[in-house]
């Protein structure tokens, strides 16, 4: 993929970094000098100027990316590449990153953001997850479907213990799409088995999570 990334602080260059491991092309738009360190992400190329600029987007050519990333420190600044990569460029992909949890209603397909990446919800849902035994812990949100990526821990009293998958009647608006089991990754199957301990990841809407924890609990 071709990807864009808004802010070339040290979150900035970081996900830059992996990208380029993982064999994608990389534009770096960083609009503070200080910040401009071509040494530090040598393969990636790098661009001085404002993101917020229309005329900046265009000469950088950003309706050629898949991706588009706005990672700043600025909440509003993150909207406004969102919002014009979106609607003046049409960029199938844009991830914003939110600084503030409490500006996270904004990152919605409103103002172009498909999703929304909260450093600190991230982190606290991280850490309940690490804790919480057979409670439905938010990892993700997905904005523009409204569709969150949710996980449950099965305890070891679990009624589920020894019984396929196809058993769980889940609600509409929900799939699970992943098993996490003793370092393993198990994409369900229906006659597969489930066991305590099994940390199930589904994606679904929010109307509907309740309704997942009680099917667990079945």
């Amino acid at each position: 993929m071709r990807v864009a990334i808004a802010g070339a602080g040290a979150v900035g260059r970081s996900i830059a970094l992996e990208l380029l491991d993982n064999h994608h092309q990389v534009m770096l738009i960083e609009r503070e000098l200080a910040n401009i360190a071509p040494e530090t992400v040598e393969a990636a190329e790098w661009v001085h100027a404002d993101a917020c600029e229309l005329s900046t987007l265009e000469d950088a050519d950003i309706e050629s990316c898949d991706v588009v990333i706005a990672a700043t420190g600025d909440d509003k600044v993150n909207l406004v590449v969102s919002l014009l990569a979106k609607t003046e460029f049409a960029v199938r992909r844009v991830v914003a990153r939110v600084n503030d949890p409490r500006n996270e209603w904004l990152f919605g397909d409103n103002w172009g953001v498909d999703v929304a990446v909260s450093t600190p919800r991230l982190l606290a849902a991280l850490v309940e997850e690490a804790v919480a035994v057979g409670d439905l812990v938010r990892l993700l949100t997905f904005r523009q479907g409204q569709a969150n990526l949710v996980e449950v821990t099965l305890p070891e009293d679990t009624p589920l213990a020894g019984r396929p998958v196809r058993s769980v009647k889940l609600p509409s608006d929900s799939a699970l799409v992943v098993i996490l089991r003793g370092g393993r990754v198990i994409v369900p199957q229906g006659d597969d088995a489930l066991e305590p301990g099994d940390e199930l990841l589904f994606v679904a809407t929010t109307a509907v999570e309740e309704d997942i924890r009680a099917a667990l609990e079945r």
